[in-house]
């Protein structure tokens, strides 16, 4: 199964956002504390719009308590990371739990936590005009890649509601 952990966000924006790249791709969302800003928070609830109560996600006190109740293999987002993150085989062949780790907005995963397992930490490519894209942009790049390396596990590959036929129309 596929995890989005998000370390100490901040911006509830962004978080709503993810929620819903979680809820489209059956991903479950972590959620590690200390949180800037309140789950009810109004933003929060616009931005993930209906899908909420679809969320599959849990709320940690901190990341010793994330760390363990989830046995699996961690994968580290962070600018410093010397790989690209589609040089990892997310196939999961083994039915492993994948955790996808990305950190707060303002300053990223902990030094402490990355040097732990600095094999599995990684970067999007990116030119030298930014130093990093929104993480809510960092997500959905790297759980579709995951999904494709898995062929998608059992995401609809067509629209469900108008039917497949309908450009044809």
């Amino acid at each position: 199964m596929n995890h989005i952990v998000l370390y100490e966000p901040e911006i509830p924006q962004n978080t709503g956002n993810i929620m819903r790249t979680c809820v489209a791709t059956n991903t479950k969302l972590h959620l590690i504390k200390p949180l800037g800003f309140k789950l009810d928070d109004a933003h929060l609830k616009r931005c993930g719009v209906n899908y909420i109560d679809k969320l599959d996600y849990e709320v940690y006190e901190n990341y010793n308590e994330f760390t363990k109740k989830n046995p699996g293999t961690y994968y580290y987002f962070t600018r410093y990371g010397r790989k690209p993150h589609t040089s990892f085989d997310y196939s999961n062949k083994e039915n492993k739990d994948l955790y996808f780790i990305f950190g707060k907005e303002s300053t990223g995963i902990p030094k402490e936590i990355l040097k732990e397992d600095l094999e599995h930490c990684m970067r999007i490519p990116m030119t030298s005009n930014v130093r990093a894209l929104n993480v809510s942009n960092s997500v959905a790049i790297v759980i579709y890649e995951a999904l494709r390396q898995q062929n998608y596990n059992d995401l609809l590959l067509e629209e469900p509601h108008k039917g497949k036929d309908y450009l044809e129309k």
